[in-house]
């Protein structure tokens, strides 16, 4: 166990919480400021307080670039266990970072066309059919990463849970909110109209294996040896 491994590892933890605690911060703003309403009466309130819009949105782009960040921390905590599955953790966590980044593009695109609405008398007669337009890209876009990042996690928590560098209670937990994340985000390809009851049950146990998770390498990283394939391999040969 390097010291550089247990660095990354304490990262991953402070990232785990750091951006959970922004996202919900900047995810509350955005929907109180928009509320709910015709397409005139939220960019009434959006132009209201565009300044504070703008800032919450901007939190959460940090947030999606801090877990582009989050996926390295975590292969260069796990590529010891098996260099392999880690890779192809990050590379999937990565994706969704990407994907991310398209859904935050298109919420400073609908700032835009809001605030065109306030700015002519007839802005939203075209500024609403386009802002649901690139609602539903936005939305199509959140659930292709959503799949990507309850893929990636799966491995991350596997490694975890083989590794034993964090208690294998948090991993498997982890491990069963991931797989119930990916298969509820592939559901919703299907049953769109079912998005908001997906995310009611997969939200919260992913939230809180992502908590535990980030507390724990936080405050004790990681400090035992992984146990990989290769290792007990070895000590049968031995015996």
């Amino acid at each position: 166990m390097n010291q550089a491994q247990r660095t990354y590892a304490r990262l991953a933890g402070i990232l785990f919480l750091g951006a959970i605690i922004i996202a919900i911060g900047g995810g509350t703003i955005v929907s109180n400021i928009a509320g709910n309403g015709t397409f005139a009466e939220t960019a009434a309130r959006i132009a209201a307080s565009e300044r504070l819009y703008r800032v919450a949105l901007s939190s959460v782009v940090i947030v999606t670039l801090s877990n582009a960040l989050l996926a390295f921390a975590l292969y260069v905590t796990l590529k010891p266990v098996n260099s392999l599955l880690a890779q192809l953790g990050m590379i999937f966590s990565l994706g969704d970072s990407f994907l991310a980044l398209v859904v935050r593009m298109c919420s400073f695109v609908r700032l835009h066309l809001y605030i065109s609405a306030r700015g002519t008398g007839t802005g939203s007669i075209t500024g609403e059919p386009l802002s649901d337009l690139i609602r539903t890209v936005a939305g199509t876009t959140e659930n292709m990463g959503g799949i990507s990042f309850g893929i990636g996690s799966c491995f991350f928590f596997y490694l975890f849970f083989k590794s034993r560098y964090i208690p294998r209670v948090i991993s498997a937990l982890g491990l069963v909110a991931s797989a119930i994340w990916t298969g509820l985000y592939f559901a919703n390809l299907v049953f769109p109209e079912h998005h908001a009851l997906f995310q009611y049950i997969c939200f919260p146990p992913m939230a809180l294996a992502e908590v535990a998770t980030g507390f724990y390498l936080m405050l004790f990283a990681v400090g035992t040896e992984p146990k990989t394939l290769a290792g007990r391999a070895s000590s049968g040969v031995s015996a």
